[in-house]
């Protein structure tokens, strides 16, 4: 657990100083060089650095372990984590089309410099390269704030792309006197605006329905039906109900044993049932057992 956590915290510190460096770069060059969708997808990457930081919190306090108020962990503190990401990601998506709007129906079209251009490709390459980079790694440590994260970067490669498409036309359009290609920029950044409200709120769709405590399908949970079915001493399943709690899942379970032991080799069947489901499946943090005679 520790490990993971090292693990986790070193890359929302890679995803804050690198989108840092990407708003920055982007912010000065969009400035410089005249691009709305340039500065639009400044905003994304400086959203991205409050996202990262949101995280790296919350995986922190994830970590506490249970306490009198808190008896099943601190594991949500990382999907809280992720809706805080959401909500930004709608914010900052409202703020772009209002701005690309105001720019399509403003008279003033203004030329678009080169160092848009280059901007947008470098920003290109480094947030595909973080995405795979955190995806993968939240896959691994199974970290639903760092997968959220990592689609936080993809979107905002995505955007970049977008950004690419409409700085390039507008270029094109000013260096053979088209005018009207020139709107290409703007209409890129209200693109990136769509395709950052929209991430936002399937990220924050995902953690609500984490945080409302759904249970794991069907299709999810039968290799833990299998493993309690394993134990000796179990002689029907009665009822399994499993739920994510941030990283980790928490089992409640019923099962029947034989009516005619004693009350101390039923509590023996059930430790046995979590001990088991807790060995062979990693992912599981708790499991409560209640037995029933078996009729």
């Amino acid at each position: 657990m520790e490990n993971r956590t090292k693990k986790a915290q070193f890359a929302s510190i890679v995803g804050i100083v690198a989108n840092l460096i990407l708003a920055v770069v982007k912010g000065i060059a969009g400035v410089i060089g005249n691009s709305k969708a340039l500065i639009a997808d400044a905003f994304h990457s400086a959203s991205d650095v409050v996202s990262s930081i949101a995280v790296l919190v919350g995986i922190r306090a994830a970590q506490k372990p249970p306490d009198p108020e808190h008896p099943y962990g601190h594991g949500k503190a990382e999907n809280i984590a992720t809706l805080i990401v959401s909500i930004l990601l709608v914010v900052v998506g409202v703020e772009i089309l209002l701005d690309s709007i105001s720019t399509l129906f403003s008279d003033e079209q203004s030329e678009t410099g080169m160092i848009a251009l280059y901007a947008i490709i470098f920003s290109l390459i480094v947030k595909e390269a973080l995405f795979q980079y955190k995806k993968r790694l939240g896959d691994k440590i199974n970290s639903p704030a760092i997968i959220a994260d990592a689609w936080h970067h993809r979107s905002d490669a995505i955007s970049s792309l977008i950004a690419l498409v409409g700085i390039g036309a507008a270029m094109i359009g000013s260096h053979y006197g088209l005018p009207f290609l020139q709107y290409f920029d703007p209409v890129a950044g209200a693109f990136i605006a769509l395709l950052v409200m929209w991430m936002g709120f399937k990220i924050g769709r995902d953690a609500v329905s984490v945080t409302l405590e759904t249970v794991l399908d069907e299709g999810r949970t039968k290799k833990f039906e299998m493993t309690t079915m394993k134990v000796d001493g179990v002689e029907r399943l009665d009822m399994l109900n499993a739920r994510t709690h941030g990283s980790y899942v928490i089992i409640d379970v019923k099962i029947s044993v034989d009516p005619n032991i004693t009350v101390d080799e039923g509590h023996s069947i059930a430790a046995r049932v979590k001990e088991k489901l807790m060995d062979d499946h990693h992912e599981v943090q708790d499991v409560y057992v209640h037995v029933n005679p078996y009729h």
